[in-house]
């Protein structure tokens, strides 16, 4: 098996990706908001957080552009939180936590099931896939700097006439 090494500094996604998220509420404000839930209330009663709490963690996903705090149009006085583009990008890792959770914490699947709306199927497990859509795991991976990797040559094409 590879190793894979990584340089620990702070300077890059992960740490940024964790501040932004925090912890434990936001990732569970998150879900809900994948849900459909939009309104303090909603939010409130569905997962029974303290409403300081969660006032702090909507003003910081709100803050970090994961959601997006709008007054609703037939009452501007009420509030709806809605995901970003860029909250909605986090799907996948959320759905990888969900999948991670179930094969190493509960140790059962989850239900309801996500299925994709066309076949109604249950979505694959999440993967990382190399550029070519090879199914990648630890050992076969390595980091390197920008400058060191090398564009893939393509193969040249034969006169056939």
């Amino acid at each position: 098996m590879g190793e894979l090494k990584e340089d620990l500094c702070l300077d890059c996604g992960l740490p940024a990706a964790l501040e932004s998220m925090g912890e434990r509420w936001s990732f569970l404000i998150l879900r809900a908001a994948f849900n459909g839930l939009r309104h303090f209330e909603e939010f409130q009663s569905t997962l029974g957080i303290a409403r300081n709490i969660l006032a702090n963690r909507l003003g910081r996903l709100v803050d970090h552009g994961i959601l997006a705090r709008e007054p609703m149009p037939d009452d501007r006085r009420k509030i709806e939180y809605r995901l970003t583009e860029k909250g909605a990008a986090l799907l996948p890792a959320m759905i990888a936590l969900r999948q991670w959770g179930e094969v190493w914490e509960t140790g059962t699947p989850s239900t309801p099931v996500l299925v994709d709306t066309r076949d109604e199927q249950p979505i694959r497990k999440v993967s990382i896939l190399s550029h070519d859509g090879r199914e990648l795991q630890l050992g076969d991976m390595c980091w390197k700097h920008t400058h060191e990797i090398k564009p893939l040559e393509m193969p040249r094409l034969q006169a056939v006439a």
